[in-house]
């Protein structure tokens, strides 16, 4: 039986390049997957309001997951009923995962002064000094403030502050994860609990079909989704190595940078075998 793919994939540092979060040398790719009806998953950090307008840039119709793996969103009868577990916000169903974000501030402000001095909470930043240190525009720079389950910081201490940082943030319940930018101080789900869940609800409403996942990140809070997939996709990343990953199968590793990258994994592995088949 030839297994159907769903794709789950970061965004920053993946699908959309580092510096300028552009996705130009990935679109023929996404035009190409969209042809063989293969889903195009984000799993991504970002907020509802960022994935919102880049489904719009890049016409993707599927499921989401926001704030690395925070909730699952699936439009409103993109399956043939509600997975249990969610509730209806607008036109999605919605599957949160952890706690939102006003508990995660309430203990960085309470309980974590120590550390004030060493970090930058999204939170405590305006709109412009967020652009300013992203290189988003204002706009873009508004919704990535937008979230709902957890709160980025903008690390300013040493390595060895962060390590006591993270131990005392992990006594008191929170789950800390090293994006490509930013610390991430949120509940215990992760990209690979959300994709997981998702997976099997695509299994369950279609279970005539085989499906298999392919996961594609860049860092290390990608390495939950890549561990838990089919098969794991690395893309190289200008800033760092790739993060070290406990599976030894099915990995493969990017020559390219970005959505460069993005687009040759995923030829290698997926497209030029349903081209032979065409």
């Amino acid at each position: 039986m030839i297994k159907k793919t769903l794709v789950f994939t970061d965004l920053d540092g993946t699908l959309m390049d580092h510096y300028s979060y552009k996705t130009e040398d990935a679109e023929d790719t996404i035009v190409a997957l969209k042809f063989h009806d293969i889903a195009i998953i984000p799993n991504t950090s970002k907020t509802l309001s960022e994935i919102l307008n880049i489904r719009e840039q890049l016409h993707l119709t599927s499921p989401f997951i926001i704030e690395n793996g925070a909730a699952v969103y699936i439009p409103v009868n993109y399956f043939k009923k509600q997975p249990t577990g969610t509730q209806q916000q607008g036109d999605f169903w919605v599957k949160p995962f952890c706690q939102d974000k006003a508990h995660w501030l309430s203990l960085l402000t309470e309980h974590a002064t120590q550390f004030s001095e060493y970090f930058e909470g999204f939170s405590q930043l305006t709109n412009e000094q967020l652009a300013a240190l992203t290189g988003l525009n204002t706009a873009q720079a508004t919704m990535a403030k937008q979230r709902q389950y957890g709160e980025p910081l903008n690390w300013l201490g040493s390595q060895e502050v962060l390590a006591e940082f993270i131990a005392h943030m992990q006594k008191l319940g929170a789950n800390i994860l090293q994006g490509g930018r930013f610390v991430h101080v949120s509940g215990h789900a992760d990209k690979g609990q959300a994709q997981r869940w998702l997976a099997k609800q695509y299994q369950e409403n279609n279970p005539t079909e085989a499906f298999q996942t392919i996961a594609l990140g860049d860092s290390d809070n990608d390495s939950a989704m890549l561990e838990c997939a089919t098969i794991a996709v690395q893309i190289r990343s200008p800033v760092h190595d790739f993060p070290q990953l406990k599976r030894q199968h099915d990995v493969y590793q990017s020559q390219q940078y970005g959505p460069a990258g993005w687009a040759e994994c995923l030829h290698k592995i997926v497209l030029s075998n349903l081209d032979e088949q065409t």
